[in-house]
């Protein structure tokens, strides 16, 4: 009896692992897929200044306040094409707002952009290219140059809100062009730009 009872306990218990137990396998965990977001810094933008230019006979120097110099406020206006955040093409134009005494100015350029940035929202850039002015006489003074040539700068923009940046620059227009009159005659000039403004990026 007892035989027989044991036997039917481990029948019984097996029975229960069987139907308990079922098929085991391992639990795998779903696999989440998150999407990449790819920033697109390429973009047109346009912008808007003002430029404190002045041209003076080589000897002397943008913050030199002499005799042998003449400062104008010009408005500036630029457009250009961010390639990505390392590299744009600009074009610019200004033109005399505010002038001292004896001439106004026009100028273009074009210029490859390097750029770097160095947060978020702040960035530093180069400025390279080609570029004309002509500056005519006012009150009788007689100037009437036209030059084209080489000009470079260096500037700093801050983004305030999204697309929007203010900017800082500072561009040599003309070094050491010979010209018949000035304030003196047959004297070599230079020519230097800052200009402060804003640009919106599309």
């Amino acid at each position: 009896m007892k035989k027989v009872t044991r036997t039917l306990l481990s029948m019984m218990v097996i029975s229960n692992l069987s139907f308990a137990g079922g098929d085991f396998t391992e639990a795998v965990e779903p696999v989440v897929t998150v999407p990449v977001v790819e920033v697109n810094d390429a973009g047109f933008y346009l912008g808007l200044g003002i430029a404190a230019v002045i041209t003076y006979e080589e000897a002397g120097s943008f913050f030199d306040p002499e005799l042998g110099q003449e400062r104008t406020g010009d408005l500036a206006l630029l457009a250009g094409y961010d390639f990505n955040k390392y590299i744009a093409i600009e074009a610019r134009y200004m033109t005399t707002v505010a002038h001292d005494d004896i001439l106004d100015r026009t100028f273009w350029a074009v210029y490859v952009k390097p750029q770097y940035p160095v947060t978020e929202d702040f960035n530093i850039y180069g400025l390279l290219g080609y570029g004309n002015y002509q500056l005519d006489g006012k009150n009788g003074s007689g100037i009437d140059i036209d030059e084209n040539g080489f000009q470079w700068g260096l500037g700093a923009s801050y983004e305030v809100v999204e697309d929007i940046s203010i900017f800082i620059d500072y561009i040599s227009i003309a070094k050491g062009v010979d010209v018949p009159l000035f304030i003196n005659t047959n004297i070599d000039i230079d020519s230097d730009a800052v200009t402060i403004g804003m640009t919106y990026k599309f």
